[in-house]
């Protein structure tokens, strides 16, 4: 793990992409804000173990009936 110091105003580059700023200090919270494309996803962390939990039951959860799914899309479009 990487740890830096930063202040207010001052940033972090993750490659090319990627530029993380430290916008404010209030006691034990800071806010920074992010700069990405909208390609990458960007979570809190709390949030993306909660989408990799649902993605892992939705994966066990033995439903997938993925030939209804397919007659679905091979319907006409009705306007």
């Amino acid at each position: 793990m990487l740890v830096l110091t930063r202040k207010i105003g001052e940033s972090i580059r993750i490659g090319d992409q990627i530029k993380i700023t430290i916008m404010e200090v209030e006691g034990r919270t800071i806010k920074i804000a992010i700069d990405a494309p909208r390609s990458v996803a960007i979570h809190r962390e709390e949030v993306y173990h909660k989408i990799l939990g649902e993605n892992q039951v939705a994966a066990a959860s033995g439903n997938h009936d993925l030939g209804a799914v397919a007659s679905l899309l091979r319907q006409p479009k009705i306007d």
